[in-house]
């Protein structure tokens, strides 16, 4: 098997970017045309998010399941299916859409509060500050495993006043179809059992890639809010 020259690595990177600044202008322009709002289903809302991907850039596929949930769902992790909710006047809501774009995987999640509760609006704020955090504790360790970066997380989000949620913290990401991540592939995830590290080739001879998620969760109040994206590519 060839191993990958140096500009095929350029393009699969500027792949994923590309990826993600359009699922950035997705969300942008969910939370534009108020598509998470009272009153609306769960299952609802993420039609119309798909639909508005549709009307954007054509996209038609999804690497994973579309997932939008508010209220005490948020602090379900992804494996999860919890039935269809209606979304309410002072809510908090997350969207984790994994939209396919020239083959690129992005994957993106957002957080979004309706009213003004001053403890889900700091969760809000507080999650990019943890991603943020968390991405300077990536870059300054070349050898960080999945384990030290997940241990760091938990600690970031702990030192938030959150609970970190779920069983990771970020995976492997790359062209569609991705290499398996299911099961017990530890390596493919950010995860306590992960002790490989992140900076590394995959079977291919290619450079892994990684999406960071920050799940953090008030088990007290019955909540949690939801942001994730690329964590190794700006």
């Amino acid at each position: 098997m060839a191993t990958p020259d140096r500009m095929d690595e350029q393009l699969r990177a500027l792949g994923l970017v590309e990826a993600q600044r359009k699922a950035e202008a997705l969300f942008a322009e969910v939370e534009a045309r108020g598509i998470v709002a009272p009153g609306a289903g769960e299952r609802e809302v993420s039609d119309r998010v798909r639909d508005l991907a549709n009307e954007m850039f054509g996209t038609t596929k999804h690497w994973h399941k579309r997932i939008v949930r508010s209220g005490p769902h948020t602090l379900f992790p992804y494996r999860e299916n919890p039935p269809d909710r209606l979304i309410g006047e002072d809510d908090i809501a997350f969207a984790d859409f994994g939209p396919i774009f020239e083959e690129y995987e992005a994957d993106f999640g957002r957080t979004f509060v309706l009213g003004g509760d001053p403890h889900k609006l700091r969760l809000r704020d507080d999650l990019p500050e943890v991603f943020a955090a968390g991405r300077e504790a990536f870059r300054a360790d070349p050898g960080i495993t999945g384990a030290q970066l997940h241990a760091e997380m938990a600690r970031l989000a702990a030192g938030a006043g959150w609970t970190l949620g779920g069983w990771h913290a970020g995976h492997l990401v790359g062209e569609f179809p991705h290499e398996s991540i299911e099961g017990a592939h530890e390596d493919s995830y950010v995860t306590p059992a992960n002790n490989t590290p992140l900076r590394r080739t995959d079977r291919a001879g290619r450079r892994c890639h990684w999406i960071l998620e920050v799940h953090l969760t008030d088990p007290e109040r019955g909540y949690g809010g939801f942001y994730e994206q690329l964590l190794d590519l700006a």
